[in-house]
């Protein structure tokens, strides 16, 4: 597995260039949010999206899927955000939060026959970058070394996914603490499925 060091608050566009690449190619890269760190794929890429669930122990069937996108536009190509869902999502947005929303038939066959997915627009450049340089989302589920003590440490998640992976970008420690879940399919009546790091005051 390929490790790239990057600064969140100084983007080196390179970095990003060679990961998008990897992920182009189907590969799975490990990069940071603003919660914990992250494993991600192109979400339009069929099997890269097995590779992930696979590495996983995901059951895209039964497990909700998740999309980290660049901003609320991009979101809005995947998932129906009507006009109350729109301005939670301004208003929360970038931050520590995963938005349920109505899938939109632009995803791949592993949304298929499932109606929501979770948005992610985290409050971390590395993360957003990501999903800019590929141009649609990016597929990602948390991750944490197999050692709790390690949570936030890169170096761990190196070790722990060294031949699952395909590229760790390493920007620094991460949070312990996974991102609050809300749903909006309904958005007159948010509900929150998970307590995270955000604080939703609907």
């Amino acid at each position: 597995m390929r490790t790239y060091t990057i600064y969140p608050d100084n983007i080196d566009s390179r970095v990003i260039d060679k990961a998008v690449g990897l992920l182009r190619e189907g590969g799975v890269v490990i990069y940071p949010t603003d919660t914990l760190y992250a494993i991600g794929c192109d979400a339009l890429n069929t099997k890269a999206v097995e590779k992930l669930c696979k590495i996983k122990n995901i059951d895209p069937d039964r497990q909700l899927l998740s999309i980290v996108c660049s901003d609320i536009a991009q979101a809005s190509e995947y998932s129906r955000i009507d006009n109350r869902a729109f301005r939670l999502l301004r208003d929360y947005l970038p931050g520590p939060f995963t938005f349920v929303l109505p899938a939109a038939h632009t995803l791949p066959r592993q949304f298929k026959g499932r109606k929501t997915v979770g948005v992610r627009i985290p409050d971390n450049a590395v993360a957003r970058a990501l999903a800019a340089a590929l141009g649609n989302p990016v597929l990602s589920s948390s991750v944490a070394p197999e050692d709790p003590d390690d949570i936030v440490s890169p170096a761990a998640l190196a070790i722990d996914f060294e031949y699952r992976a395909d590229a760790l970008i390493d920007g620094g420690e991460g949070l312990d603490v996974p991102s609050t879940v809300v749903d909006i399919t309904d958005s007159s009546d948010p509900q929150v499925l998970r307590e995270g790091a955000g604080q939703f005051a609907g």
